[in-house]
């Protein structure tokens, strides 16, 4: 068995969990709606990433009052940045073959 990558994210192997940080790297804040748009999940899967990920630190959730209507907007920590690079700075080692020596 071959060991993860250094900075390789088990969190982050959800690809809708990886598409929310990334769109989050991009924006200040984003709402509920458009996270679960972009990720094409339902309510209940959208909430239990964006839960998932507030519980690893790597987003910050807040509630806000628009329209009339309470709405959940998720924003990136620097935890989470910093998660991310590392993330796709693994994938990318493991795109070039790092950590294949001898392996064919």
């Amino acid at each position: 068995m071959t060991a993860e990558p250094t900075g390789f994210s088990p969190l982050l192997q959800a690809p809708a969990r990886l598409q929310i940080v990334a769109l989050l790297s991009h924006a200040q804040d984003a709402e509920f709606q458009r996270l679960k748009d972009v990720t094409g999940c339902s309510d209940s899967v959208t909430s239990k990433h964006l839960s998932a990920l507030a519980e690893a630190g790597l987003i910050r959730l807040r509630k806000a009052a628009q329209d009339g209507r309470s709405r959940t907007w998720a924003s990136l920590t620097r935890q989470g940045r910093a998660t991310l690079e590392a993330h796709v700075a693994a994938l990318r080692q493991i795109l070039s073959g790092g950590g294949l020596d001898g392996v064919v």
